[in-house]
């Protein structure tokens, strides 16, 4: 029960990485607001963690429409009264477009509900945080953004823009005792399952980039390290990008 008595908000929290991250933040005592753009996987997370025993609340919304996150930051401190933790999930994307064929429509996709979606939650939250005197932000990265990976251009100049937000940040609220980490994580999400469905080769070019051999489990190995990630345990860690990709990009 590392994180009783905190409050908790996952954005795309209603599958894959999300709904993990948000399962296993609850075992461990917080309570936690789900949102999405689907309400029908939001309220089967919400009563798996209520059947446990869990506090949870669906509020339903995109994460690139500013009125719909603030919605849901007014929702989660009416209902359990505060928020200490914000993790950053929800990103659409758009693989296999050839740079020189990106659209205006396809970058505003990706990009309005990854990076604006996390700063329009971030801005939303932060007077909870700050008043909190130790919230803790986790945002979404990918190595894939890192290693420029070919096809990925909107997704890529998405999560790039994530973790220059997540530097900002990580200087201007330290001193409100927030800290601001991202995450690369090499999970088996719903996009990475397209992803392998589609072009199979590829997949298995990608598995074998990867020391251990596989991708992360959405609960035990995703959730698990980001529970540990905001808890007190990292309390001194701001600012990072930690490589949850089973080592998948080895940086020397």
């Amino acid at each position: 029960m590392s994180l009783a008595g905190k409050t908790a908000i996952v954005t795309g929290g209603g599958q894959g990485l999300g709904r993990g991250i948000a399962v296993v933040l609850a075992e461990r005592g917080a309570s936690v607001t789900v949102t999405g753009r689907t309400p029908a996987t939001l309220d089967n997370v919400v009563a798996d963690i209520r059947e446990k025993g869990g506090r949870a609340l669906a509020v339903p919304g995109d994460a690139g429409n500013r009125a719909d996150v603030q919605a849901a930051v007014d929702a989660t401190v009416d209902t359990f009264g505060a928020i200490d933790i914000l993790v950053n999930n929800a990103q659409s994307s758009k693989p296999g477009i050839a740079l020189a064929d990106l659209d205006d429509d396809d970058f505003e996709l990706v990009f309005r509900s990854g990076a604006l979606g996390t700063l329009y939650a971030m801005q939303a939250a932060y007077p909870h945080l700050k008043a909190a005197n130790g919230g803790s932000i986790v945002n979404f990265g990918s190595s894939t953004s890192i290693t420029g990976d070919r096809g990925f251009a909107p997704y890529v100049m998405a999560k790039e823009a994530i973790r220059g937000l997540t530097r900002v940040a990580a200087n201007e609220w330290g001193r409100d005792g927030i800290r601001v980490n991202v995450v690369c994580p090499a999970g088996l999400s719903p996009s990475s399952e397209t992803f392998r469905d589609a072009d199979s080769e590829r997949w298995a070019r990608i598995m074998r980039q990867i020391p251990l051999g596989r991708m992360g489990d959405p609960i035990d190995d995703i959730g698990c390290a980001i529970a540990a990630l905001v808890s007190d345990d990292f309390r001194f860690l701001t600012g990072a990008t930690l490589l949850l990709d089973g080592g998948r990009l080895l940086v020397a």
